[in-house]
């Protein structure tokens, strides 16, 4: 695998878990099995964030106001470093999501990590996503100008 595609990779991972419902994955997690030790090196901190927003989704940026943020850090004993950012004030959720992201870096674990916690996680987040935009377009009005209703 080549280092950009590494990097996506990890990326997509992140986000998944970072994004998953915390309870959900500490479910997945424990399902695993015996987990290699680490050490964690940063405890889980929580501490606020400034959420930027654009203009009409593309524009200029503005500030939207803060958000809580936990972060943890973990070294597994074999080297490899997580790092995990989760919003709100799960502890639990920051230190896994760290835990997942130094295992996955070890390619005997990334095939395990894929199927039993990632593709999971991200089949729900799809089917969330879906739901919400069904309910949305339940609510959908169609507009007719007035030159249609006239004929026109």
């Amino acid at each position: 695998m080549s280092s950009t595609s590494m990097i996506a990779h990890r990326q997509r991972w992140l986000s998944v878990l970072a994004k998953a419902p915390g309870t959900r994955l500490a479910s997945l997690w424990q399902a695993v099995g015996p987990i290699p030790a680490y050490t964690v090196l940063r405890r889980p901190e929580i501490g606020l964030v400034m959420v930027q927003g654009r203009i009409s989704g593309t524009g200029a940026p503005f500030c939207a106001g803060e958000m809580t943020v936990t972060r943890a850090a973990v070294r597994l004993d074999s080297g490899e470093m997580g790092f995990g950012y989760v919003r709100g004030r799960d502890a639990r959720h920051a230190e896994i999501v760290a835990a997942v992201d130094a295992l996955g870096q070890r390619a005997e674990w990334v095939e395990t990590l894929e199927a039993a916690i990632v593709t999971p996680l991200a089949d729900e987040a799809e089917a969330r996503h879906r739901l919400i935009a069904a309910r949305a377009a339940a609510t959908r009005v169609d507009f007719f100008t007035v030159a249609r209703e006239g004929g026109a």
